[in-house]
């Protein structure tokens, strides 16, 4: 039987909206592997901008992987190994090979033309949201969150220099306190580690992380941390 190691990545800015969360991620990739008649033997999860492609601990680490094991890294889709062209083509020099369930059977020109359209997709938003912010901005918008922008109001009159930070942490806080009634609620039923009480929060309730996202190990951790 083949071996494959699984790799999921989620870009903390795009977690909500990507439609690609770490669950329809790991589906993807099991589906493959039964497809092909494929055992996965490791899985390891990333949360990074796809155009911060240069810190990947766990990708390195799925990598290091493949080639002791000489098992072959799968990924759902493309894009979720990198948006970057120049990372791609690094990447399909090693020894490892990989394949994205999306489109399992592309070749290495394949690769180059998808990653450069993803890459360009990357720009033109990016390119769009500065341009939304902006006109918002022209409008009198205030944009971001209004304690903090209070705090720099204040801050610009004169007054404690922390402000911001004080403002930050209070709001981060006082959110946090009432979340984790939420989290209370869900190990009482159970749900006893991180990724249990993320799921819970992300399938049960309607509450988001304070940028609008999927809940996370780690988000969930960082709220435990801050309601204290």
């Amino acid at each position: 039987m083949n071996n494959i190691v699984a790799y999921y990545r989620v870009s903390t800015q795009k977690q909500g909206s990507s439609g690609l969360g770490l669950d329809a991620q790991r589906q993807a990739v099991h589906q493959y592997a039964i497809s092909i008649g494929a055992n996965v033997i490791a899985e390891y999860e990333e949360i990074e901008s796809g155009k911060g492609h240069v810190n990947r601990p766990k990708l390195n680490e799925a990598l290091e992987y493949c080639d002791l094991t000489g098992a072959k890294l799968v990924i759902a889709k493309l894009d979720r190994l990198s948006r970057n062209v120049a990372f791609l083509a690094n990447l399909m020099e090693s020894e490892v090979e990989f394949i994205a369930c999306d489109n399992p059977q592309a070749n290495e020109l394949t690769i180059h033309i998808l990653a450069a359209v993803a890459e360009a997709e990357r720009k033109a938003i990016s390119e769009r949201t500065k341009a939304a912010l902006a006109a918002a901005k022209a409008r009198g918008i205030i944009l971001g969150n209004p304690r903090l922008n209070e705090a720099r109001t204040k801050r610009k009159n004169g007054n404690d220099m922390s402000a911001a930070t004080d403002a930050r942490k209070k709001y981060a806080k006082e959110r946090s306190q009432k979340i984790i009634k939420t989290v209370e609620r869900a190990k009482a039923e159970g749900e006893i580690n991180l990724q249990q009480i993320a799921n819970y929060l992300n399938k049960k309730t309607n509450i988001k992380t304070t940028r609008g996202c999927e809940w996370t190990r780690a988000s969930v951790r960082r709220v435990i941390l801050q309601a204290v």
